[in-house]
Formats: structure tokens, sequence, C-alpha cells
């Protein structure tokens, strides 16, 4: 039996309004790691500490990535209803406290309780609507998490800047507080726990869940500090690396022996669960590392418009909400893996597309391209989730619904970390064979930034014979996330291919 086949029993009102209020919740994470960029600029410029200016964003997704399958474990145990409000409770009160933060210090840590919360409600959204979705009907209703990204993505960073420039960066906390209490009401008075799906009897494993934890969180930290903050080989580093290992294999041996454990080891022997996470972990290496890099390969290469660099977003974005709306109207259950593999096929297909880019691309191709890579992102996402969820029995929804999503995160934070390795090894070789042909004092502000080959300010002052240079050496960068990306998505059909058709034996 699918995890499917066991619904609370809700009126069409009630089901509704609980939909509203978990996207909501969603949309309130999504914005959060949106509209921050905006803002960034205003909250060094008060509140100083320019040099930890990075980990005011990796706070925010390092806890968010760990806490996604904690919240999924405790919801299968625990009532999701109280773990819902929990989450949405601590998600405002960390804005709150982010919004009226006195120093840089302060503020991260206050993004690592947001993080935190923002997994909880990521993780819960999902769990929530595969539960009241109507019978037949999961696949459509998970789609509409799909959308509220989307929708997020476009008003984000231009709400950001509205905020800041005409309120205070304090306003993008603030800002949380009455669409949290909308979504808050909602989940407290129409989402009711009920005997549709059964709870798993036994205590927590605090002992996985603590490794667990540790050994995530490590991991994230050596792709988020890895050849920036911290040189790959560096001590700290090695000792970092050694400290994950260990965590793993403590977690490991932990879950063989306890017996309830957090993530049940012989899910991995399962093909759809295995193959579902592998899939949108390899998905999601490919459209993160393009929504990282892509604007400085418009900027930086193609010498185009921060509002073009937008638009480029836009359409991975929209494509990715397109696919999975395409898909959650359109199936009729028992095809995912079919799905799954159109989605891989169009997700490889784009990302080939980006191998033909050059200094003379267009930006209409590269609207095309991208929307692309953004429908086959969104089929896959959607497609797979409903597979891996079909692969267990309803009382352990909770977990791997939020392992789905945090495979998804992992992915993003991984790839992201790769390339952003590959990007700067690439730029600064090539800067080495052009540093003759800058003038001394550009020289000196690319060797204090690479970034600032990407202001109009710089590129103005570079001679028009380097400036091409400049430009080809951005494409070397980038040229090597193209090929990661392209990897990654062969790799992801891999996956999708080798899924089962049906729902896999629990």
């Amino acid at each position: 039996m699918s995890a499917e086949a066991d619904i609370p029993t809700l009126s069409k009102r009630e089901r509704t309004l609980v939909i509203w209020a978990a996207l909501l919740a969603l949309f309130l994470g999504a914005l959060d790691a949106l509209i921050m960029s905006a803002a960034m600029p205003s909250i060094v410029a008060e509140l100083g500490g320019l040099s930890l200016y990075a980990w005011v964003y990796s706070a925010y997704f390092l806890f968010r990535a760990v806490s996604l399958p904690v919240f999924g474990k405790l919801a299968d145990i625990y009532d999701t209803r109280k773990l819902f409000l929990f989450s949405i409770v601590l998600f405002l009160i960390s804005s709150v406290a982010a919004g009226m933060a006195y120093s840089m210090p302060f503020l991260i840590i206050c993004r690592v309780f947001q993080g935190i919360g923002a997994g909880g409600n990521f993780a819960l959204v999902y769990i929530v609507l595969s539960e009241v979705a109507p019978p037949g009907k999961r696949a459509r209703t998970l789609s509409l998490g799909s959308t509220v990204w989307g929708i997020s993505s476009v008003i984000g960073p231009t709400l950001g800047g509205f905020i800041v420039s005409y309120f205070s960066w304090r306003w993008i906390f603030f800002i949380n507080i009455p669409i949290g209490i909308l979504s808050l009401f909602g989940i407290a008075y129409f989402l009711r726990e009920s005997g549709g799906r059964e709870k798993q009897k036994g205590s927590l494993d605090l002992a996985g869940l603590f490794f667990f934890s540790m050994s995530v969180l490590a991991l994230l930290v050596i792709f988020t500090a890895g050849g920036r903050e911290v040189a790959w080989t560096s001590v700290e580093m090695i000792v970092l690396m050694g400290t994950t290992v260990l965590l793993g294999v403590s977690f490991y041996r932990i879950e063989r022996r306890v017996v309830d454990p957090m993530i049940k080891l012989r899910f991995f022997r399962n093909r759809n669960f295995s193959l579902g996470n592998g899939a949108i972990f390899f998905a999601s290496v490919t459209i993160f590392s393009l929504f990282a890099y892509v604007p400085i390969y418009i900027q930086g290469s193609l010498g185009l418009s921060p509002m073009q660099v937008g638009l480029a977003m836009v359409s991975l974005s929209l494509g990715w909400s397109a696919g999975a709306l395409y898909y959650g109207r359109m199936t009729r259950g028992g095809n995912e893996k079919n799905w799954s593999v159109a989605g891989g096929l169009v997700l490889l297909v784009g990302s080939l597309f980006t191998l033909r880019f050059d200094l003379q691309t267009g930006m209409g191709e590269c609207f095309l391209v991208f929307l692309l890579v953004g429908i086959g992102m969104g089929i896959v996402s959607l497609s797979t989730l409903i597979l891996v969820q079909n692969s267990v029995t309803a009382k352990d929804l909770g977990i791997v619904t939020s392992f789905h999503q945090f495979g998804r995160s992992l992915g993003g934070t991984i790839g992201v970390g790769i390339s952003g390795g590959l990007v700067t090894s690439a730029l600064f070789r090539h800067l080495e064979k052009t540093a003759a042909l800058l003038p001394p004092d550009l020289m000196v502000q690319l060797q204090q930034g690479a970034e600032n080959i990407l202001r109009l300010e710089f590129q103005s002052q570079v001679p028009q014979a380097t400036i091409e240079l400049l430009r080809e050496g951005v494409l070397s960068g980038v040229y090597s996330v193209f090929l990661v990306s392209s990897l990654a998505s062969l790799c992801c059909l891999f996956c999708c291919l080798g899924l089962s058709g049906g729902a896999a034996q629990k």
C-alpha cells in the first residue's frame, strides 16, 4: 500500500484552507532566501562585519538543509500540526530578532534559527500537502509548491530592493510577521491530526539525530567554505574532512543497532528510494550551479545589464514551476518513471545547449535554454518525489518526503561549492596571462576581489583590447560550470532510467 492511500478526512473548504496556509509557510522561507541579496549592502553598511558577509547566507542554508530530514522524522512520530506550529513560530521569532540585530554575529545567529524554522516549514509543507491531497491528485497538489517558488523568485529581489529603498533593511525580516501569522492561524484552526496516517511508535533516535546533523553540517561546511575561507590543502580542511568521516561512520553504526533508527537503512535497498533521491541530487547540482554562476556569465562575458541577468534567472525559476505544474496537471498516476525520464532528457538537452554558449550568444537563446533546464528540473523534482513516497508505507511518509527535499539541498550546496572552486581557479589562471595588459591600479582591484570584473565602472576603465580577454577569462571559468551541469544531468537521467515503474516493495 502506498503512502497516498491514507488521507485525513477533511471537507473541501478545510482542505483548501490548509493548503493555502501551508503554501504561505513555504512562501515565507522561499521569499527569505531570495530577498536578502538586495538588502545585504545596506546591512553591511550599518552593522559592519564585511568579512562575515557570506555567512549571513550560509548559516541560513546550512541549518535549513540539516533540519529538513530531522523534522521529517519527527513528523512520523509526533503530531504534524504541533510541529508545524512550532517551526512557524520559531521562524517568526528569529525574524523579529534578525530585524532588531545590532551586530553581524548576532544577525548570523538569528539566521541559524531562521534556517531551522525554514527547514521545518519546507519539510512539513510537502508532508501536509501529501496528506491532505485528494485521492489521485497528490502530484497536482504538490505542484502548487513549485508555483510558490516561481512567484517568490519573481517578486523576491524586487520586493527586497523596494523595502531597502523606501523603508529599512530591517523590514525585510519584519514583513514575515503578517504572512507568518496568517499561516499560523490557518494551520492551527484547519489542520487536524487524524487516524488517516498511522504514527510510528517508539522513542526518538536522539543519538542518530545528533550524529546525522553534525556529519551533514560538517559536510556542507566543507563545500561552502572550501577553496574560499579555508584552503583545500590546509590543516583545518583535512581535520574537517576527517571529522566528517568519523561522524558519518558513527551515524551508520548507530543506525544499524537501534530499533527505531532515524533513517531506516533498508530504504536504500529500495530502487525507487535510492535512485529517486539520486536523481534529484544530480538535478539540483545542475540547476543550482546555473543559478549561482549564470549571472557571472551574462554580466561578465556578455557584458549585459543586471536587469538582463534577472530575466535569465526568472526563466530558470518559471521553467521549474511550469514543468512541475504541467506534470501535476497531466499525470494520471502510475507513469512516474516515464515522466522522470522525460524530465531528465529535457534537463540534459538544456544543459548540453549551454556548451554552445560563447561571447556572441544572444539573450533570447539564454532565456530559452534556461527555460528548458527549468522545465526538466520541475518534472524530475515532482515525479521522483511521488516515486519515493510510493516506495514506503504511510507511516514513513514524513522522513522520505523530507529526505527527498534534503537531497535537493545537498545537491545544490555541493554543486555550487564544486563549481565555485572551478570558476575561481580558471578565472585566476586567465588573469595571470592578462596581468601585463592591465593598468597596475586595475590589477590591484582584481587581486582584492575577482568579482570587480563584473562592475560596469571597472569595465569602463579597461582598454577595449583587454576587456575582450577578461570576458574570455570569465567564459573559461563559467564554462566549467556548464560542463559540471551537463555531467550531473547525464547522471540524473541514468538514475531516472533505473527507476521502477510501479510502487516498490516496502
